[in-house]
């Protein structure tokens, strides 16, 4: 085969890889990974409505992929741990229920043994009926107590619903770099054994040694060991992302082929983050203490009873008068009087320092929120710096490889420098595949924060 033909096979080589890899923000628009928010409504129900998920991720993608919305919604009907949050939730909304009655109805029979005489009859046997009610609006202050309570439950639904679609998102991108380094491996294996080709060429000419030879296969031997390795990866990481949905895990993954960072980024809108799922949590939390404390107040007053005796009087024999063997009919009203209220004042004292501890445990959690938001937003533009490095020192590697083909044509190509300049191509597409990675996952945490 002539030198000039093999200078073209690997120009198609450099060609392929170029298209795969050297994907710059002027092609970006091409194929561009675009995000908008995904906005929750916390409403008192969890069917398909009351989560408007507007997490309209679009891709430019095959007709084969699948496109990670889809999978979103899929993980938040099927996924288990959004099912624990809601049995957890319609428990509590069913304890309202619970509350909402009076205390339990009082009977009572008694028999005389020593039957008391009275001026009508001997007594035989008494029945008695009480009820107790509960102050006014107390059974009212406990129902809005539970229903508090299942307010801050519902909380813990959103922040679910928020922490799995991050989740998924994040999963998804982990699949997309395995996929995307694989590929970028079988390229550099089929240039390897191009440069192999050339080499053998070049030992019959005596132009190479039979080492240049063996370097060459050796390192495709790495490169297939670390393909191999990124396999066995991603079947452990698809195995966690069929999980996230509740499926079976050797559910194959339809993931994008190519992902490329937007030519900007979207605003950060940071006064979304006090609205936080999970800092709204502590505002429920303490209204549930307000409503506990106004329940707390009402127990304290007393209980009134209602009751109604009924004593059976046996009539007295060989008398004769209006009222013999009349039984009696006694109406009762009685009072529980709760004079020993230290309780309930140490309940107050409780129910305070609850609250500070809630006020304290929103800040705490605030403060970790920003920070990281900011963790997020300077990484992801670190992301951006690393990815536009790559690019360039992609793009001078080429350059390099380029010039050692021509320099095949005189004869003087150093097999040494190919495998130094294809280990720095190789690094190169690596970092540049991390650097679109990182990029998505730190937009994922940002949009978890702010939208």
């Amino acid at each position: 085969m002539k030198i000039s033909s093999y200078i073209s096979i690997i120009k198609q080589r450099f060609q392929l890889k170029e298209n795969f890899s050297l994907s710059t923000f002027k092609k970006a628009n091409k194929l561009t990974f675009h995000f908008s928010l995904f906005t929750f409504h916390s409403k008192r129900t969890f069917h398909s409505k009351s989560v408007y998920v507007l997490c309209s991720m679009f891709f430019v993608l095959s007709v084969q992929s699948q496109q990670l919305e889809t999978l979103i919604n899929e993980a938040l009907v099927n996924n288990s741990t959004i099912q624990k949050f809601e049995i957890q939730y319609n428990i509590a909304s069913e304890k309202v229920n619970e509350v909402n009655t009076l205390p339990n109805t009082e009977f009572g029979v008694g028999y005389f043994v020593s039957e008391p005489e009275t001026r009508t009859g001997a007594q035989r046997f008494r029945v008695s009926a009480k009820q107790m009610l509960p102050w006014f609006g107390n059974i009212t202050a406990r129902e809005n107590y539970v229903s508090s309570l299942a307010d801050a439950k519902y909380e813990d639904i959103v922040i679910a619903k928020r922490k799995l679609m991050a989740s998924v998102s994040q999963s998804y991108y982990n699949l997309y770099a395995n996929k995307a380094k694989q590929a970028i491996l079988t390229e550099n294996i089929k240039l390897l054994e191009t440069y192999e080709t050339l080499a053998l060429t070049s030992v019959e000419v005596g132009k190479a040694s039979a080492v240049d030879v063996l370097r060459l296969q050796m390192r495709q031997n790495e490169m297939q060991q670390l393909s191999d390795v990124l396999s066995q990866q991603y079947l452990a990481e698809q195995t966690n992302f069929n999980k996230l949905l509740n499926r079976n895990k050797d559910i194959s993954i339809n993931v994008v082929n190519e992902l490329n960072i937007p030519s900007e980024d979207f605003e950060i809108n940071t006064e979304n983050l006090a609205l936080h799922p999970e800092l709204l949590k502590y505002d429920k939390l303490y209204q549930s203490i307000e409503q506990s404390e106004l329940l707390n107040q009402k127990e304290s007053k007393p209980m009134i009873g209602f009751g109604l005796d009924y004593i059976n009087v046996e009539k007295r024999p060989n008398m004769s008068f209006s009222d013999n063997g009349k039984d009696i009919i006694m109406p009762m009203v009685s009072v529980s009087i709760p004079l020993f209220n230290n309780s309930y004042k140490s309940q107050t004292k409780q129910n305070e320092l609850q609250q500070l501890e809630i006020v304290a445990q929103k800040e705490e959690r605030l403060n970790a929120l920003e920070t990281l938001l900011e963790k997020a937003t300077t990484d992801r533009i670190s992301a951006r710096i690393s990815y536009a490095t790559q690019a360039k020192n992609l793009k001078q590697a080429k350059n390099a490889e380029e010039i050692l083909v021509k320099n095949y044509e005189t004869g003087t190509i150093d097999f040494n420098d190919v495998l130094d300049i294809q280990e720095l191509q190789l690094k190169f597409q690596m970092n540049q595949i991390e650097s679109v990675k990182s990029y998505y996952l730190q937009t994922t945490i940002i949009n978890y924060l702010t939208n």
